[in-house]
């Protein structure tokens, strides 16, 4: 077993834009470290990448399992435990293939010129506001949501109602609270309502003709393809929007990056992929259950016993990522974890790519002078929320 520890405090500390000081320690001295969560229950934190990579990987760590009643917990479940296991749903209900159809930017030719035009519109309406402007209403938010609109096939005009149920929905609580239940299910009504309106574009229309087989009808219900259709809309927008805001703020703190990238438009695929390592948006790390007894590391890891994978310890393992203190658009290597692992690969890594190139090469050829209208210190840093997410970000060029 490894030394005795000290007491760490998780989750760690919410600030984006430095790296907690924790996780070095963590890393090295305690690679598979004894926390308690909010919740009160006990839980191994791994900080290593090769040992977040073996967790990732080992389907003796279940996500399914950590909605289950009576496991220990990260935090408390604001939505309902079925919908904690989406990729399962979505397997075993034969969804697979309209699912990653959607979410490929492949299947839609005219995908990069829609996005492309999204992004210059609301620059277009940020620089006729004149600066101060404040990008993650007036940027981050409508472009990743309006995006998640068209992938599901409904009116990108009710994005703002959807990010709203977001923000209740991916509170991390000690406990139950009272708006989580309500929350969902309004959305739920919301999907259930666009599905019964017989859709034909996206991923909802893909579901309105599944619905119309006579071998699919018994399989799939109104309120599983809706609550497949609202899972992947809210883990889809708010990843997506939360990187972007992540990605300006390094950007326009090292402006020689920004104008690199205006030099050499070829380097925007590695320096997103640079930008996504390093980035701290995943505000808690990823829980799995141990489905048997694992040796991780030096620790012995028990059947029932909670495991939580700190991907930014993993992404600036030093083993793996040489200075990784350094953005560095040229690293040779770069497989970073912030897509996730194993089976849970995030299966709209190649979108959410093809989002953030747009986005990012948008603002820094329009907005070559853009930097914080205020400290980076005083960004205030959203508690409580499953993602490191600054409140607003004003911003001036």
């Amino acid at each position: 077993m490894t030394a005795v520890q000290p007491e760490f405090t998780f989750p760690l500390d919410r600030r984006g834009d430095v790296l907690p000081e924790e996780v070095d320690l963590l890393r090295e001295k305690h690679p598979v470290a004894r926390v308690r969560t909010m919740t009160g229950d006990e839980a191994w934190l791994v900080s290593s990448y090769a040992l977040a990579k073996q967790v990732l990987e080992d389907e003796r760590f279940s996500l399914k399992d950590t909605a289950n009643p009576g496991v220990p917990r990260q935090y408390a479940l604001t939505i309902p435990p079925e919908v904690v296991n989406n990729m399962g749903n979505i397997n075993s209900a034969g969804l697979r293939n309209a699912v990653m159809k959607t979410l490929s930017p492949r299947a839609d030719r005219e995908l990069a010129g829609w996005l492309e035009a999204q992004a210059h519109r609301l620059i277009d309406d940020l620089v006729a506001q004149g600066a101060p402007g404040e990008l993650r209403d007036g940027f981050t938010e409508p472009y990743s949501a309006a995006l998640h609109c068209r992938l599901l096939g409904i009116p990108t005009d009710d994005w703002r109602r959807l990010m709203a149920g977001i923000d209740v929905a991916f509170i991390t609580s000690p406990k139950p609270f009272e708006g989580s239940t309500p929350n969902w299910y309004k959305d739920l009504g919301y999907m259930v309502e666009q599905l019964n309106a017989e859709p034909t574009e996206g991923l909802l229309g893909r579901f309105a003709e599944l619905r119309r087989s006579p071998d699919a009808a018994d399989r799939v219900s109104d309120e599983l393809l809706a609550t497949v259709a609202l899972s992947l809309f809210g883990a889809g927008a708010v990843s997506t929007s939360s990187f972007l805001l992540h990605a300006i703020i390094y950007l326009v703190e090292r402006p020689e990056l920004a104008e690199r990238i205006r030099r050499e438009p070829q380097v925007i695929g590695r320096a997103v992929d640079e930008l996504l390592r390093y980035n701290l948006s995943i505000g808690d790390a990823l829980p799995r259950i141990a489905l048997a007894d694992v040796r991780l590391g030096e620790v012995e890891v028990k059947r029932g016993e909670l495991v939580l994978v700190l991907i930014e310890g993993a992404n600036n393992d030093p083993e793996v990522f040489p200075h990784p203190e350094r953005i560095d658009f040229d690293r040779e290597s770069n497989p970073h974890l912030a897509f996730g692992g194993g089976r849970h690969f995030c299966p709209a890594s190649a979108l959410g790519r093809t989002h953030a190139e747009i986005a990012i090469t948008a603002l820094v050829e329009r907005l070559p002078e853009l930097r914080l209208a205020l400290p980076v210190e005083q960004l205030a840093w959203r508690p409580g929320f499953i993602k490191r997410l600054p409140e607003r970000l004003p911003v001036v060029w």
